[in-house]
């Protein structure tokens, strides 16, 4: 008889230090429907941690509830972000308090060129990055800086989407599906573009269909499986486990 594998645990959960966002026993739903089921786990400051998961797990959903879109309603549970209880905010608040969500429709404003669409985002504090310093690590946004956004092509709409949320002192970026739809020589430049973003310190929960790229770039891995976690350990263990991934991740 084929017994389960239970992958709910890893050898390397041993916390080393406060986490920096905290999600505890988060139960989310659209209408009725009961996606998110008591999800628990802890991102450290600093660090990249992957959300993974087949298609309807929950992982989108667990991403808008931590933001606390207006959908999903978040019915139970806490978000703590640097010592401040998300669950008590509106979106507009948890904004305010450091979170920046890139929807993975990016959102661009339509009529607006790429430095509108920037200057927009720092209308009001707490202002982050300087155009100048984001066209640096951007360099295809100051080239078309007067262009209007939704005329840019995919991968550069998905470079001025993660631009705007930086021009705001965010603390947490949060990624829904960056890849999706882009060439794999933009893949390469967008994760190029993240990884220099670890190295000045910022955290990032990046939810992503395709997972090895996603684990590549990860510190840490959190898999949902219907709504609940069923493995919360290191990007790597994920890797290097063929089962799990088969067993959850379909790679």
């Amino acid at each position: 008889m084929n017994v389960r594998p239970d992958f709910s645990k890893s050898a390397n959960m041993a916390e080393t230090a406060p986490a920096f966002l905290s999600v505890y026993d988060m139960h989310s739903y659209y209408g009725e429907s009961y996606i998110v089921q008591g999800v628990s786990f802890n991102v450290h400051e600093g660090e990249i941690l992957a959300l993974l998961g087949r298609n309807g797990a929950g992982k989108t959903t667990t991403l808008r509830s931590i933001a606390r879109l207006d959908d999903p309603q978040v019915n139970q549970g806490e978000i703590w972000l640097d010592h401040q209880p998300l669950h008590l905010m509106k979106a507009h608040q948890a904004s305010i308090a450091g979170l920046g969500l890139v929807p993975e429709d990016r959102r661009i404003i339509p009529g607006l060129t790429v430095e509108e669409n920037l200057q927009l985002a720092q209308i009001a504090p707490p202002i982050g990055w300087s155009l100048d310093r984001l066209y640096d690590l951007f360099p295809r946004l100051g080239e078309r800086r007067k262009q209007e956004g939704i005329t840019l092509s995919g991968g550069e709409q998905q470079m001025l989407a993660i631009a705007r949320a930086l021009a705001r002192d965010i603390k947490v970026l949060l990624l829904d599906e960056p890849y999706e739809g882009l060439a794999p020589v933009i893949v390469d430049e967008i994760e190029k573009t993240l990884r220099h973003v670890k190295e000045q310190g910022m955290t990032t929960v990046i939810v992503e269909q395709n997972a090895v790229r996603a684990l590549q770039l990860a510190d840490r891995a959190v898999i949902l499986d219907t709504g609940s976690i069923v493995f919360d350990g290191t990007a790597a263990e994920v890797l290097e486990n063929e089962a799990l991934r088969s067993e959850y991740l379909a790679i």
